[in-house]
């Protein structure tokens, strides 16, 4: 007979789940009996906090879930800042951990990794949060795990269960059938069809609800003749070079233009968040002449912007069923708004040439590229004039939480999730870096090539602009960093400091031909010669 821990490796296998990130401890030990049989890869990062920040990347980078394994207590209590991000960015993780055995949950009789109730901490940060009393309910548990990754705003899911559940007897179990998310209904559809054919000046707006919908988004774009804006998450959902791309952020004076002028703006999968729509701290923007929002979530809806026309369903599914009311010209007035927006986001005081000339060499020297990054001075300069070459290129944690040390942990998650030929690179501040350095350690061990630029101005800088704006003498802002390059080494990477855009080309080219991780420190002196715009100061 089987045990718990063994049947659930058994349905995770099931689902599809290819990665299990985690640290083995004293609690998790009979997890990893039947792992060890497995075709599931289990990756050790060097703490719990980049278990989950990895199981992140590989979800954003393909748009499935991975699963991580920890251990009570701390483990789990180490992953909540991952999760809580994973949560803003509606991002699917499945999380599994052990807690006490049943008769002595709640008990506080001083147990191992005892908290009076975990899943309390949790669920803060989850879509839900359950504890498996019975080892044969586990594949009704996991049915719902996966109906909320497959058919709802998805964001992570947290099981834990009990020790003597684990090692308990289970007869063979079988997973639950798929759901298929559901489309918006049809007298909304044919309302939103009726309005888009009749609009002089019409706009989309695609956020990271988007990103499984781009081809949809596409020819209803031209369809239509929209210009099509996206958030942070929904960049890469049309191509850089295609006439419809608004290109910025939502959060640019110009952006916020061309929306207000819209006649008919459809917003699809956004939830019209700060940090994607007021990142410049102007206000929140002013609701449209009129609009449509499509998003998965009920509640969502009645969320940000009111709607005029709020409709709930998938956006794939949904964009489908709309494309077949509409006509197949493409309007040349949308291109024009297009062409005109660009050029006033290429006017926009943010916009600066050492900035540009760092993300156009980035591109040129690693084409495809998957850029993960981190709340850090070229990152923020990202949101406003950075385009993925295709969704799920693109991401940083700049959104959501906002956390710091995301990108490396993050950037080893997607690594492990795309193919080899796309280049994966993390981009982070050296104050951020400090975080989860370590976690090259694991990409070494793993043989997971990815590249990290560590932006350094040795400290935080833009903490430390915000302080003296704000008229406080600046405390805590100016650490010293290591010796990036010995650290590195050390961890196993090759690792250079770079200090021209030259020695950079080449040594990016050179990262790219390795089968391990590299790690490139940049100081910001060389690559930066002047203010890069008010934001910043």
């Amino acid at each position: 007979m089987y045990s718990c821990g063994e049947r659930l490796v058994e349905l995770l296998e099931a689902y599809g789940i290819d990665t299990v990130f985690g640290i083995p401890g004293n609690h998790t030990v009979q997890l990893y009996r039947g792992l060890a049989r497995s075709r599931i890869r289990h990756i050790s990062p060097r703490h719990e906090q980049g278990a989950a920040f990895m199981a992140d990347g590989y979800a954003r980078a393909t748009g499935r879930p991975a699963a991580c394994f920890l251990i009570t207590g701390p483990g789990v209590g180490n992953a909540v800042t991952p999760m809580m991000q994973a949560l803003g960015d509606s991002i699917p993780m499945l999380v599994i951990s052990a807690v006490a055995a049943r008769r002595q949950l709640g008990m506080g009789e001083g147990r191992l990794h005892e908290l009076p109730d975990q899943r309390a901490l949790v669920s803060q940060c989850t879509r839900f949060s359950h504890t498996l009393m019975e080892a044969e309910d586990l594949p009704r548990v996991l049915a719902r795990a996966f109906s909320i990754f497959d058919g709802a705003r998805p964001g992570p899911v947290h099981v834990e269960i009990p020790l003597d559940v684990i090692t308990a007897d289970a007869p063979p179990l079988s997973p639950w059938g798929r759901i298929s998310a559901p489309m918006a209904s049809l007298d909304a559809i044919d309302a939103l069809a009726s309005k888009l054919v009749g609009a002089r000046a019409p706009c989309l707006i695609a956020g990271g609800g988007a990103v499984g919908a781009a081809d949809e988004i596409r020819r209803l774009a031209e369809a239509i003749g929209a210009p099509v804006v996206t958030t942070t998450n929904g960049k890469g959902v049309l191509p850089e070079a295609h006439p419809l791309l608004a290109a910025g952020s939502p959060s640019l004076p110009s952006v916020r233009a061309l929306i207000a002028e819209s006649d008919v703006v459809f917003a699809i999968g956004t939830e019209f968040g700060e940090t994607d729509y007021d990142m410049l701290f102007l206000g929140e923007p002013a609701k449209p002449a009129w609009l449509a929002r499509l998003d998965i979530e009920p509640q969502q809806l009645a969320r940000g912007l009111a709607a005029d026309l709020p409709m709930c369903g998938d956006a794939a599914a949904s964009l489908r069923a709309l494309q077949e009311r509409l006509p197949d010209a493409t309007p040349e007035d949308g291109e024009k708004r297009a062409v005109a927006l660009r050029r006033a986001v290429a006017d926009e005081e943010h916009v600066h040439p050492d900035m540009a000339a760092f993300f156009a060499l980035l591109k040129e020297s690693l084409p495809g590229l998957c850029l993960v990054g981190d709340s850090c001075l070229p990152t923020y300069y990202a949101v406003w004039q950075y385009e993925a070459p295709m969704p799920r290129r693109y991401f940083h944690s700049a959104t959501g939480a906002g956390t710091l040390g995301y990108a490396i942990p993050a950037a080893i998650g997607a690594r492990r999730a795309l193919p080899p030929e796309v280049p994966v690179v993390a981009l982070i501040g050296d104050g951020a870096a400090q975080f989860t350095l370590m976690e090259l350690g694991a990409a070494v061990q793993e043989g997971l090539a990815v590249i990290v630029l560590v932006w350094n101005n040795a400290g935080y800088r833009e903490i430390k602009a915000g302080m003296i704006a704000a008229e406080v003498e600046p405390v805590g802002v100016d650490i010293n960093p290591p010796d990036f390059v010995a650290a590195a080494r050390a961890l196993g990477c090759s690792a250079l400091r770079v200090s021209s855009q030259d020695e950079l080309a080449a040594a990016l080219t050179d990262a790219a031909s390795r089968a391990a991780p590299t790690l490139l420190e940049l100081p910001e002196s060389d690559f930066v010669s002047g203010p890069v715009g008010t934001w910043y100061e």
